[in-house]
């Protein structure tokens, strides 16, 4: 966990996520009480309008009359997935290798460009507004020239994303000399491709999981961004992975959390004797500005039919562009817990076969940092879209994960439980700022008994 920070033990807290869409915020009482919650749209002009008038209205709710004021524990994610654009050299082999560099990296493609990029391409790229730029070159040995052209170009593009270069080895000197002459930020990894039909994606995206990890507290603009700064240091996976380790503790057993976001999706599991929880980030599922990216997993993992794909397809195209929303009726209610649902069953399948893989290469520890192994003994659904009161629609999205033909066997006879008042967040806030034994009250009490 983070380092414990001193807090008055007898004041109230309101725990606060800012998220890319909403921000969400819970007062808890001392003892670990749930008191009350408020949400708000994310202000995109000022992220502290909605911070402050989601912290008001969670405290108003305190309902004790002479209580201190409450202390504000912030995290966020409101930078979002991070947004990665490809340059390669042959079209396949770039969609590809971005894909996979992607993949629970906390990124989503954006952009791909194949072959010498001239001046109408580098304005493409440059639209499509890259949050970081993966720059590949073809196998090793072959032609350096297409990668060194690229390198010069992007060296002298405006817009000062950072590069992972990750290309033909043997010209990966000179091309990282071309774009640091222009001051670039530039990560080299070995070829993600060295072979022809072979993708080796593990360096790039652990380059590009580090730069999604400073990117995901987001930026504040305005007048309150030195505020927001000084306000919220821990990013919203941090503090749900703080709660997840807590939550294993308290239930004595192995925790895996699935967090279904606006933009992404993130998988955290613990064991009860794990300091640090194992995560993966899935920048391409969401159920708003990635829900494209859910229903196209889905639709390649099999999870849904092409019937039902084209059903949703309409609802999808309008979540994806929307922005912060609440369902207007029943029916838009039902659409986003089955997105939800979607994401969550894609999102598991993803975090349990990389930690198959993880296990089976001998690291031992993946880079999330908990160990990832031994037999699950509880499943967690968390984030904004379940804060709905429906119970049984909640428990259908419970059961659509229970009941996935790929999942059912890992999590045969696992309990699946739904967090619908959002306190796996604030659990890990509370632990992490001395708090632990109102975090451990708060979680038994909502997701234990």
């Amino acid at each position: 966990m983070t380092d414990p920070r001193p807090a008055d033990p007898s004041a109230p807290a309101v725990c606060v996520d800012v998220g890319s869409c909403w921000t969400k915020a819970v007062l808890v009482h001392p003892d670990g009480s749930l008191a009350g919650s408020a949400e708000h749209p994310t202000t995109a002009e000022d992220v502290l309008a909605g911070v402050d008038a989601a912290v008001a209205g969670a405290a108003a709710a305190s309902g004790r009359p002479g209580a201190p004021a409450p202390e504000v524990l912030a995290c966020s994610s409101a930078g979002g997935s991070l947004r990665l654009a490809v340059v390669g050299v042959e079209r396949l082999a770039a969609v590809e290798a971005a894909h996979q560099v992607c993949r629970s990296a906390g990124a989503r493609v954006v952009h791909v460009h194949a072959g010498p990029l001239e001046g109408g391409a580098v304005r493409e790229l440059r639209s499509n507004r890259p949050g970081v730029v993966l720059l590949l070159g073809g196998s090793d040995g072959d032609d350096p020239e297409v990668l060194l052209h690229n390198a010069s170009r992007l060296a002298r593009a405006r817009g000062r994303y950072p590069v992972v270069l990750a290309g033909n080895a043997e010209a990966r000197d000179d091309a990282l000399g071309l774009l640091r002459s222009t001051g670039r930020t530039v990560t080299a990894c070995p070829n993600v491709a060295p072979r022809p039909g072979e993708i080796a994606p593990d360096a790039a995206r652990a380059a590009v999981a580090e730069l999604y990890s400073n990117h995901v507290l987001g930026l504040a603009v305005g007048p309150g961004g030195p505020r927001f700064r000084r306000l919220v240091s821990t990013r919203t996976p941090v503090a749900v992975g703080d709660g997840v380790v807590a939550l294993a503790r308290a239930a004595g057993t192995r925790v895996v959390v699935v967090d279904v976001g606006s933009a992404t999706t993130d998988v955290h599991s613990a064991g009860p004797y794990d300091a640090v929880a194992l995560a993966t980030v899935e920048g391409d599922l969401g159920v708003r500005s990635s829900a494209t990216g859910v229903l196209v997993e889905a639709q390649t993992e099999g999870v849904v039919d092409p019937v039902e794909a084209d059903l949703l397809a309409p609802s999808v195209e309008a979540l994806a562009a929307s922005g912060p929303s609440a369902p207007a009726d029943r029916g838009s209610a039902a659409e986003d817990r089955r997105l939800a649902a979607l994401a969550s069953v894609v999102a598991l399948r993803r975090h349990l076969r990389r930690r198959d893989a993880d296990a089976g290469s001998g690291s031992g520890r993946p880079s999330g940092g908990g160990s990832g192994g031994g037999e699950i003994g509880l499943v967690v659904l968390t984030g904004g879209v379940f804060r709905q009161r429906d119970a049984a629609g909640l428990a259908a999205v419970a059961e659509t994960v229970r009941h996935d033909p790929v999942l059912m066997g890992p999590l045969a006879g696992v309990p699946v439980r739904v967090d619908s008042g959002s306190v796996l967040a604030p659990a890990g806030l509370l632990a992490a700022h001395g708090r632990a034994p109102a975090a451990e009250t708060l979680l038994r009490d909502h997701l234990l008994d």
